[in-house]
């Protein structure tokens, strides 16, 4: 593996001086490339160059320890010092073979959450509302920039889906595991009878396309300009500011009508398409990605879920790792799924680790 880190940071090298290269510089593309490439690979070189000396470290009180010419004195210091130093060059080669796993090259990028009611009615419409609310408290935790794109609300607080552009570092790979079908159990406001209602809604996450990822043709589109019915105010209403666009081969329909300008309506909506563009490519692309992506929303049915709220016990369980918490309460007012975030994302390094040591 020290191999491996030293041709990283030769690459790392490599591209410190090619950014200083006039032929690079000239090229913005190749340019905002190579520093990205860079980027990416200076944590693993920082952490190569402290292997590398407490090898080193290592290797030297190895020698003196094993001198029979050596002053008694520093042979047994030596000693004393090999332990400490072959539990920390465990722990950097265990952190270096996490760095070393193949990298979703979506991770880095802005999202785009999509939540939707299932099974349930109102009460369903009600929950998205609160799921919502609590992945705008988590980005506001991460210092995310959110801006909601879309919205359909049902009138009483809650909505047929809701539609959210999320920028920010590390979005896409904090927020990928939240997608798939999320079950709530719990008395609604309605209930007379003090009966738990089990409902459920969907969430899917979606990486936002870079236009040179995604190229749309102006021809295969249809335009519709419609009056919103958004939570805009007066103002909103009193034009054809919403825009619809379907994208006719695969007859994807998208729409933006939180906005009054028509401009940034339309502007949004695109940005929304290459999105859901961007997801099928990549379904085309690996059919065990499409898979997994597939599974992602589900039908929206209570049997199909990877995470339950249960109000009456205050407790909330994800299925796939079988973590539960009893931080039901908290979590929904605070944002604060951390916790069950960097579970997911530990679990899935896991399994990346298992597949890799059986390649």
């Amino acid at each position: 593996m020290l191999e491996k880190l030293a041709r990283i940071a030769d690459r790392y090298e490599e591209a410190n001086a090619l950014l200083s290269s006039p032929e690079v510089i000239g090229d913005s593309k190749r340019f905002q490339a190579i520093s990205k490439e860079q980027a990416q690979m200076s944590s693993i070189v920082e952490l190569y160059h402290v292997l590398a000396q407490k090898q080193q470290e290592l290797d030297d009180n190895l020698e003196i320890a094993g001198d029979p010419n050596e002053d008694p004195e520093m042979r047994e210091m030596a000693k004393s010092e090999i332990h400490d130093l072959k539990d920390e060059i465990t722990g950097l080669y265990s952190k270096a073979q996490l760095m070393l796993l193949p990298k979703n090259p979506d991770d880095g990028k802005n999202t785009i959450l999509e939540i939707r009611a299932g099974t349930g009615g109102d009460e369903a419409a009600l929950f998205v509302a609160d799921l919502y609310k609590m992945y705008m408290k988590f980005a506001e935790l991460n210092r995310w920039k959110c801006e909601v794109m879309d919205s359909n609300s049902t009138g009483i607080g809650g909505f047929k889906e809701i539609c959210v552009s999320i920028e920010g570092k590390n979005v896409y790979s904090k927020l990928k595991f939240e997608a798939g079908t999320h079950r709530v159990q719990r008395v609604p406001a309605t209930e007379t009878q003090g009966r738990v209602h089990t409902s459920a809604c969907t969430v899917a996450v979606l990486a936002e396309a870079d236009d040179i990822e995604v190229e749309v043709n102006q021809g295969d589109l249809r335009v519709d300009t419609f009056r919103s019915s958004g939570a805009g105010g007066q103002h909103v209403n009193t034009t054809d500011s919403a825009i619809r666009i379907t994208h006719i081969p695969t007859g994807i329909v998208v729409a933006c009508q939180e906005e009054r300008s028509q401009i940034k309506n339309r502007a949004t909506a695109m940005k929304y398409l290459k999105a859901k563009l961007y997801e099928v490519q990549m379904n085309a692309a690996a059919s065990e990605e499409a898979k997994l992506r597939k599974s992602m929303v589900g039908s929206g049915d209570r049997s199909e879920r990877i995470r339950t709220y249960n109000y009456p016990q205050g407790r909330i369980t994800d299925h796939r790792i079988g973590l539960t918490l009893y931080k039901l309460d908290d979590m929904m007012n605070t944002g604060n799924i951390g916790e069950i975030v960097d579970a997911l994302i530990a679990n899935h390094q896991a399994d990346l680790l298992k597949a890799h040591s059986l390649a």
